[in-house]
């Protein structure tokens, strides 16, 4: 029977002395694996990725994050690379701010969204891999927690390594000092449950240093997902077989975070 994950419950609002300095970030690693049997489709595919999500494409998605979390946008970098791959930072703060450099410069270091991509693909195995790095770090009330589910979506999330991470201390109006502000058990209280359901997922938590680690990997496994620039009947069951086989080594090895086959066959 499937572990009941409870949802966070609410709690009394905390009357602070002044600002709320604590930091909360929330880090993926997003990974897309897929099958490209050629040099030339493996080319392509890197060609894909890098049109598909390129600065602007992620300059919206993190247009969006703001948007969900309640953040007010103070400045937009972003950056296309040769030969492949981009970035993009956001800073962003809580309250609406006012373009004066004392204002801006007190959230440079404390609220910001990035997000960074790595193509690659193996010549030897075929398997191409799309990694994404995300970071959402705030500082006061707004939560990177309501970011997550648009997160995962906006991906081919395979496989979602998450790690939150709660820093700091803000005072309460008696001096008493407070190191996390909400109840949290896990990562998964705040995943919609249409997305739990098609992942395997695994924590990591240690709660008494509000460190929360939670790792999902993709439950179904259909090939024709994973081929790009062919087509299934493409291959003999032979074959079909042997990249299926690669595939999962692939995608257990990335969601374990070791080499687990002892390299490729």
């Amino acid at each position: 029977m499937a572990k009941k994950i409870r949802r966070p419950s609410r709690r009394p609002k905390l009357k602070l002395r002044g600002f709320n300095n604590l930091t909360k970030t929330l880090s993926f690693n997003i990974y897309d694996v897929c099958y490209a049997r050629s040099p030339q489709a493996r080319k392509e595919y890197l060609e894909y990725i890098d049109e598909e999500y390129n600065s602007k494409r992620l300059v919206k998605i993190l247009g969006e994050v703001s948007d969900i979390i309640g953040a007010n946008v103070l400045n937009i970098s972003s950056q296309d690379y040769d030969p492949m791959g981009a970035s993009v930072t956001v800073l962003i703060a809580e309250e609406p701010v006012d373009a004066r450099p004392d204002q801006v410069l007190a959230h440079l270091d404390k609220s910001h969204l990035c997000i960074h991509t790595y193509p690659e693909t193996d010549s030897k195995t075929g398997i191409s891999t799309f990694r994404v790095d995300v970071d959402v770090s705030t500082c006061g009330k707004i939560s990177p927690l309501k970011a997550l589910n648009h997160l995962i979506r906006s991906f081919e999330s395979d496989i979602v390594l998450m790690d939150y991470k709660v820093r700091g201390f803000t005072r309460d109006v008696r001096g008493k000092k407070h190191y996390i502000d909400h109840r949290i058990h896990s990562i998964q209280q705040y995943i919609d449950k249409k997305i739990l359901d098609i992942y395997s997922c695994v924590d990591i938590n240690i709660h008494q240093e509000n460190l929360f680690h939670t790792k999902m990997l993709l439950r179904d496994f259909n090939l024709e997902n994973y081929l790009f620039a062919s087509a299934y009947a493409d291959f003999s069951e032979d074959e079909r077989d042997r990249i299926k086989e690669s595939l999962k080594r692939e995608m257990t090895e990335i969601f374990y975070s070791k080499n687990i086959y002892g390299g490729p066959r």
